[in-house]
């Protein structure tokens, strides 16, 4: 594929139509010629952030593989632009595409932290985690304006209330004074994504993230610190990263990472054409090689939505990722634990203080 041909800096390489959408559109070739012999560009790949007031910012988690029980998400749509992710199907729900749009039409909840905070007073409310990046990451590039992560994390800890974290973005580092007081009451875990050891595998399937490099230095840094890490490795992509098992949680271990987990990548929805584009557009030699051992893992198919093995997969590659991970955690993790985090102090901090009565 040429190079001019390939959106650089970006994860999807086209917009899918929008399945609530009555009318979808394409790009007709004839539109492309006359934007080549004008000078122009067919579209415009810029980021663009739009402000979005909701009523309300804690989700309840009803899938019961997911392994939280309430999320909280800051923006919608994410600039890193990973080609897999889950969350692009969410986006067609605000009206956009789950393709470019995904990675290029920030919402941004201006109101998040008022909306925590009403909730963490609530006389209702009985504190269990919340877990930030729940769908999109709470530290995608965005965050280093408008620190509203870091806000959410202020009003964490001065209700004492419990918080999980999911990012690969080595921008938390800069709220490693907040995440020690939190970790100080174990009010706080965080979970940073590493998907592969290879920069240029990072490149193509995270483009807009931090560095493997970047990342591991996170791990080490957080656990350093005792703030609780550990590492997803997800999604596992047959003939991509599914090799790198082993090396990669001897070195996530070696930084101090109290455990690892996994996913099996499952392309449902618009993820499939996506996926299947991109893969086609930047590895055509094994595009049809991935794209098969996909299938097999979920019953014939891209797109998997049973509970129970959507997540890991069934058939050999699921068995033998499954077997790894197993050798893997008693080889390099072994006694080793993540904390359970503490929703006991939440009760007397409601008005923002200490009770002392």
């Amino acid at each position: 594929m040429s190079s001019d041909e390939f959106i650089k800096g970006r994860g999807a390489q086209l917009n899918v139509s929008n399945r609530f959408h009555e009318h979808s559109h394409e790009t007709r070739d004839d539109f492309l010629n006359f934007c080549a012999s004008e000078g122009e560009e067919p579209e415009n790949n810029r980021t663009s952030i739009i402000d979005t007031f909701p009523k309300t910012i804690v989700n309840k988690v009803t899938s019961p593989d997911v392994g939280m029980d309430f999320s909280l998400n800051p923006y919608q749509g994410c600039e890193h632009g990973c080609i897999y992710c889950y969350a692009r199907n969410s986006h067609e729900y605000w009206g956009y595409s789950a393709g470019l749009d995904f990675e290029k039409k920030i919402l941004v909840k201006k109101n998040a932290v008022a909306l925590l905070e009403r909730k963490l007073k609530s006389k209702n409310w009985k504190a269990k985690p919340i877990v930030l990046s729940g769908n999109t990451d709470c530290y995608q590039p965005i965050e280093k304006k408008l620190k509203i992560t870091r806000n959410l994390l202020k009003t964490f800890l001065k209700y004492r209330h419990p918080v999980g974290m999911i990012t690969k973005n080595a921008l938390i580092q800069r709220d490693l004074d907040l995440l020690k007081e939190l970790a100080q009451d174990n009010l706080v875990s965080v979970a940073i994504s590493i998907t592969s050891l290879q920069e240029e595998t990072r490149r193509i399937l995270e483009p807009r993230t931090a560095s493997i490099k970047k990342r591991l230095e996170t791990v080490e840094k957080l656990s350093s610190v005792n703030v609780p890490v550990t590492v997803m490795m997800a999604p596992i992509i047959p003939s991509i990263n599914s090799h790198e098992i082993l090396p990669l949680v001897k070195e996530i271990a070696d930084r101090g990472a109290l455990g690892v987990g996994y996913t099996i990548v499952r392309l449902n929805g618009a993820i499939g054409e996506i996926f299947s584009d991109w893969i086609r557009k930047t590895m055509p030699d094994r595009a049809d090689k991935v794209l098969n051992q996909i299938e097999n893992i979920h019953g014939g198919s891209l797109n998997d939505s049973r509970f129970g093995t959507r997540m890991k997969g069934e058939g050999e590659f699921a068995d033998q990722v499954k077997q790894q991970f197993a050798i893997a955690r008693k080889l390099y993790l072994k006694d080793r634990e993540k904390p359970k985090l503490n929703c006991k102090l939440h009760e007397d901090f409601k008005d923002g203080q200490m009770k002392l009565f």
